[in-house]
């Protein structure tokens, strides 16, 4: 279970009703929370995309390319080469 930041913050999200009962019927048959579920989801967002989903994954990210040579020019040149 993700642990509780010290400052959360709130987001309003609006669901058609289709998918608010598809929902409510994953928290009821896993038995987890809404919240669990919708932290679940957004890391696997993040990680779909690429992006630290805390502090550590964030420090190992950074390590990593950094460690390898000519990824960070790379980045900044979009990948091409001359």
């Amino acid at each position: 279970m993700a642990q509780k930041p010290t400052e959360a913050r709130r987001k309003l999200v609006e669901f058609d009703a289709e998918t608010w009962q598809a929902l409510d019927l994953l928290t009821r048959d896993s038995m987890k929370t809404f919240q669990e579920l919708a932290d679940e989801a957004f890391r696997d967002l993040l990680r779909k995309y690429g992006r630290p989903s805390d502090l550590k994954a964030a420090l190992r990210q950074s390590v990593r390319s950094s460690a390898t040579p000519g990824a960070a020019s790379q980045k900044r040149s979009g990948g091409r080469h001359r």
